[in-house]
């Protein structure tokens, strides 16, 4: 288990810190935070966030849990975490019931999810568990998860024309999260392709209407863990530079059985106008926890532990959201890892796309 904590961050120039601090949480007593992105904390020169009446979200918070959910004692302990905090709609990217083709098991699951899906909105995309392609036996790829788990694909401005990648707005239109499909086609060209190109030009038209764009994939665009290496390459060399130039803010994926945040990245190195990555594959399935990382940790990793566990993001203003992952420790969802995330949109350097 491998971890490298910093300090949280505000709307300070980037300095990196060796050691976890305490911040004030707007609304909220001081907890214990931990760094990435800017990699600076909130100082009495450098005003912390406050909730205020304009802000996007209220006090309801748009929630990405683990994914790679599956359905086993973990499963049911990291769903009683989620369930325990308020939340707007939970974010899920893929690997869902684990069924592999053994279609009761996705009735299983469902009963399993059904007390929290029936109560707020359940947004996924397809994780590599829910392709059951078979030979001679099944032909179509995602027939049972298209059937079960359809999604708004055809809903808004800008809809996909498909269920394995689409968008929506949350808070009132000030976020906008993209679920993309790491196994359906991506190259240049592809209809997957294509349409992120519009949706993400239609974003950049509405200007000022979105404090956070964030993105969903499965298969991680980076990562430092020896599971599942270079699964999400192929991806990232296809779609990295759109998500850079629409000024997405942060991407969640799953596929790797493990927690682990990145700084800002782009290309490989550190950028102030890039997604922040996070990995969050560590929701309860039964294959277990993917516990062997690259040494030494890069550079561009601030955090990693594999732990079953679940995330929060909390929109806090039109500039500040709140991350934090919990880890599941003997039944009690523990505080891990927190940073602060500063929209893209609030930064004048990021206004310009990448050349």
């Amino acid at each position: 288990m491998a971890r490298r904590q910093a300090s949280t961050l505000s709307p300070q120039p980037e300095t990196r810190r060796p050691t976890p601090t305490s911040s004030t949480n707007p609304g909220r007593s001081t907890t214990p935070s931990s760094a990435h992105c800017s990699l600076a904390r909130p100082t009495t020169t450098g005003a912390a966030p406050t909730r205020h009446a304009s802000s996007p979200s209220g006090r309801r918070r748009p929630h990405s849990p683990s994914s790679d959910l599956g359905q086993t004692g973990w499963t049911d302990s990291t769903l009683k975490h989620i369930a325990a905090a308020d939340y707007d709609v939970l974010l899920l990217p893929g690997d869902l019931s684990y069924a592999d083709s053994i279609q009761p098991r996705w009735d299983s699951y469902g009963r399993v999810v059904e007390p929290l899906a029936s109560a707020r909105p359940w947004m996924v995309t397809q994780g590599n568990h829910e392709v059951e392609k078979l030979p001679l036996v099944e032909p179509t790829p995602f027939k049972a998860y298209n059937a079960r788990w359809r999604m708004p694909f055809d809903a808004g401005a800008t809809p996909s024309g498909g269920n394995l990648y689409y968008s929506f707005d949350v808070a009132g239109g000030a976020v906008h999260v993209i679920m993309l499909g790491s196994y359906t086609d991506y190259a240049a060209g592809s209809a997957q392709y294509e349409w992120l190109q519009r949706y993400l030009a239609a974003v950049g038209r509405r200007g000022g209407t979105a404090a956070f764009v964030v993105a969903l994939v499965h298969a991680p665009w980076y990562s430092s863990n020896e599971a599942h290496r270079g699964d999400g390459d192929a991806m990232r060399a296809a779609m990295e530079e759109l998500l850079y130039g629409g000024r997405v803010d942060a991407v969640f994926a799953g596929h790797v059985h493990a927690y682990e945040r990145f700084a800002r990245v782009y290309g490989g190195e550190e950028d102030p106008c890039a997604p922040v990555y996070v990995t969050i594959g560590d929701g309860g399935n039964r294959e277990g926890l993917a516990g062997k990382y690259a040494d030494p940790q890069p550079a561009i990793s601030a955090f990693r532990e594999a732990s079953f566990g679940h995330g929060r993001l909390e929109v806090v203003n039109a500039t500040h959201a709140l991350w934090a992952w919990h880890r599941n420790d003997d039944d009690e969802a523990v505080l891990a890892d927190q940073v602060w995330i500063t929209s893209l949109a609030a930064n004048p350097a990021c206004h310009r796309s990448k050349n």
